[in-house]
């Protein structure tokens, strides 16, 4: 059994490594954004209770998203560990994981931080163009389309998105130091926390996160 955090900046690869870590491991990823677009279209009490704070363009507790969390958890495919990608992303939902992860008889293995410097995540995320059809996702450094402006998988027009945008990015870079530091601290002094260079290219991380893993499995 094996629980495992996925820290890292937008653009620093947590959703690749993450589907990687899935199939390899054979453990669901689960992320909060995942939990929430579920709750919200299953139209549940939790994604309720989301929705409302939402709809009045206030953050959603952590109670909220932690009982979403607890949910997930508790299902069957989850019994053998999980890899977490992108949550906690505060001091107190990682106090509030490790509670529940308690009451399991289970506590979480490694921390990866794949640590990116500002300047590459930037470069990373201003290159993110998508098709306004089915979704696809393109990079100008790293996935380009084969015909530019059109997706390769159903002729779509590519879009930037106006949340890829430089000052959007920079102030969601921002948000997310200013969570991850205290995050950082907490977990170096339980002694489970990895840095990862993510500037390397896909494989490399990959090679480094599996590693790190390996260490901490039974």
């Amino acid at each position: 059994m094996v629980d495992i955090i996925l820290l890292g900046g937008p653009g620093a690869g947590k959703g690749t490594q993450g589907e990687l870590m899935e199939t390899w491991l054979d453990l669901p990823r689960v992320s909060s954004g995942d939990l929430f677009r579920y709750n919200l279209s299953q139209q549940t009490e939790l994604g309720q209770q989301a929705k409302g704070y939402m709809d009045r363009g206030e953050l959603v507790p952590d109670e909220i998203t932690i009982g979403m969390v607890a949910e997930r958890i508790a299902r069957p495919d989850c019994a053998n560990g999980v890899v977490f990608d992108g949550f906690p992303r505060t001091v107190g939902q990682a106090a509030a994981l490790d509670a529940l992860l308690a009451g399991m008889g289970r506590a979480v293995n490694v921390v990866l931080n794949i640590a990116v410097s500002e300047d590459v995540l930037l470069q990373r995320l201003a290159g993110r163009w998508t098709c306004s059809s089915c979704g696809a996702i393109y990079h100008r450094l790293f996935s380009q389309e084969k015909v530019e402006g059109v997706c390769d998988a159903c002729g779509g027009g590519l879009m930037q998105r106006e949340d890829d945008n430089l000052a959007t990015q920079q102030r969601r870079i921002r948000v997310y130091q200013e969570q991850t530091a205290p995050l950082d601290a907490y977990y170096r002094q339980r002694g489970v926390l990895v840095d990862i260079d993510g500037e390397q290219s896909p494989e490399q991380v990959g090679r480094l996160i599996r590693a790190a893993i390996e260490a901490v499995l039974p």
